[in-house]
């Protein structure tokens, strides 16, 4: 089992990462709690993975933090939750919403998220009840590195955006009207995708 890499960061695409770990490149697919926070590109970085092993791959996931991860890991451990749609709610609500949201058993937050209807939300706020007992929210668990707009991508930021809102499972239509309605001159990818997210809500 692979538990944390320490490398350097070469590529960030959400939901897509590619970190250099002494000349191996590892691809990881990593929640936009973790994006929102990662350091430029070139810049060293340590993530505590998750392996999952499949018929036809090997996936690794990434966070930066340890609670990131033993909450994705209590997410894909209910039924019809896989490593896909834990990255969406961990997405499209950050820990500590969709803590409250499961102590507040609120449907409303978690049908936002793509793939969530009316009767999974319920389902997965009634599993998630006595799991996340021993948890709490902790406002600002997460600390930035540094200025999100510092490592340019070779694509512009709004296509960047789109491309992630669409990976996440938005339609690419709803995805294109959520980060117009947002963009603004100057801004990076992660802070489109976050303003982008925080609208459709």
């Amino acid at each position: 089992m692979i538990g944390r890499l320490t490398g350097i960061l070469l590529e960030k695409q959400p939901p897509h990462i590619l970190l250099d770990v002494q000349g191996v490149g590892y691809e990881l697919d990593a929640p936009m709690s973790t994006f929102y926070h990662l350091p430029a590109l070139g810049e060293k970085v340590a993530l505590h993975t998750h392996l999952v092993v499949r018929e036809d791959a090997q996936l690794l996931y990434a966070f930066l933090e340890k609670r990131e991860r033993e909450l994705f890991r209590e997410l894909i451990r209910l039924n019809g939750v896989g490593p896909k749609l834990a990255l969406a709610l961990m997405s499209g609500l950050d820990p500590d919403e969709l803590i409250r949201a499961v102590q507040m058993q609120d449907t409303s937050a978690l049908v936002k998220v793509p793939g969530v209807g009316k009767k999974t939300a319920e389902r997965l706020l009634v599993e998630l009840k006595d799991r996340f007992k021993a948890w709490e929210a902790v406002p600002g668990m997460l600390k930035p590195f540094g200025p999100t707009g510092s490592a340019v991508m070779p694509v512009s930021q709004s296509s960047d955006a789109v491309s992630a809102l669409i990976s996440l499972g938005y339609k690419p239509q709803e995805a294109s009207r959520a980060v117009a309605a947002v963009e603004e001159d100057g801004m990076s990818s992660e802070e489109l995708i976050r303003r982008a997210l925080k609208g459709m809500v």
